[in-house]
């Protein structure tokens, strides 16, 4: 699996403006909206927000990757977002976050979902990566960074 199966282009924004968790939800749920409007908007902020009662999923080093399961939709769908003045997220080491990748899986899919979270966390361990991410100027940009770094891992 390749993070260019599960991540478009459109479903990326280099500047979210959110000041506080609830809004940085919302943004990444904007984001899958505007690439997947089958996406109901409610149905997934309810889930994301619920999986960060159970605790942050801001693992650190300014990244958080919000997540899910939902039962409309048959493949993994991810977006990212990244915020420039960083959003209080408690994340593990007391942070702001200014990365995020949000990721939607079937609700059946739980190796899957798994396998995904963890390519992605292994690819925003690299704090050349996670630089490269905030130096980008655009969409685009923030985009092809991501592909070229998920190239590298087979």
């Amino acid at each position: 699996m390749k993070i260019k199966d599960v991540l478009r282009q459109d479903c990326v924004c280099a500047d979210l403006t959110a000041t506080t968790k609830d809004e940085a939800i919302q943004q990444l749920v904007n984001l899958l909206i505007r690439g997947f409007s089958n996406l109901s908007r409610d149905e997934l902020s309810h889930i994301l927000l619920e999986r960060e009662k159970l605790g942050s999923t801001g693992i650190g080093n300014g990244v958080a990757i919000p997540h899910g399961k939902i039962s409309t939709i048959d493949h993994v769908i991810t977006g990212f977002g990244r915020s420039l003045q960083g959003v209080p997220f408690d994340a593990q080491d007391g942070k702001p976050v200014n990365l995020f990748f949000v990721l939607v899986a079937p609700e059946n899919a739980a190796s899957l979902h798994l396998k995904t979270l963890a390519r992605l966390s292994r690819l925003l361990k690299d704090s050349t990566f996670r630089h490269r991410l905030l130096e980008s100027k655009t969409d685009e940009e923030i985009y092809q960074a991501i592909i070229d770094e998920d190239e590298k891992y087979q």
